[in-house]
């Protein structure tokens, strides 16, 4: 079993990563409070990919192998773009939203494609966890713990977006910066 205090350092050491606001943050601003629970959801459930992927060697795999690499990197970043371009657009008509937008598959496929998600998996789980051990069942209770580390820093940042004025041109300002953002993270993952 993995010791509390590995779990303590990855926590530690991941938290820096967690809060940098990136795409999931971008789907909350843009979708808003009643939106944080498909995003939320979305952004775990692509976690446990990552840690199953990394259980099974493919994660190791794809970072082992340059162009396995800069295809993920290349759609993910592609990904992000077409997301950023959609926001972008989709903010200056106010045409009534469908009932259920697929927020969720938004969610995880930012942080499936996202190379930097894979890379933590990949390098920085394997130093806190021990090669005796059994080792999906210490990647699971890392990627455990990163979930609700993740699950509460967006359920502020749910918190806190719920707290904005709801005025629309507020909410267009805001849907425009979130498409830009969106588009720089698909153009810095493209370019690194």
């Amino acid at each position: 079993m993995i010791q509390p205090y590995a779990v303590a350092g990855f926590l530690a050491a991941v938290f820096p990563i967690t809060a940098t606001p990136g795409a999931s943050v971008a789907l909350l601003i843009q979708g808003g409070r009643r939106r944080a629970l498909p995003v939320i959801c979305g952004t775990i459930t692509g976690l446990y990919v990552h840690a199953t992927l990394a259980v099974l060697g493919l994660s190791a795999i794809v970072l082992q192998s340059s162009e396995a690499f800069a295809v993920v990197r290349i759609v993910g970043a592609v990904y992000l773009v077409g997301l950023g371009l959609w926001t972008w657009f989709s903010t200056g008509t106010a045409k009534p939203k469908p009932k259920s937008e697929p927020t969720y598959v938004r969610a995880l496929l930012a942080n499936v494609l996202n190379p930097k998600a894979a890379s933590i998996y990949l390098t920085l789980v394997p130093q806190f966890v021990t090669p005796q051990e059994n080792l999906a069942v210490q990647i699971y209770v890392l990627v455990t713990a990163h979930a609700v580390l993740a699950v509460v820093w967006l359920s502020l940042w749910a918190f806190f977006l719920g707290k904005l004025p709801r005025k629309e041109a507020f909410r267009r300002w805001t849907k425009r910066v979130t498409a830009v953002v969106l588009v720089a993270l698909g153009v810095r993952a493209a370019a690194t």
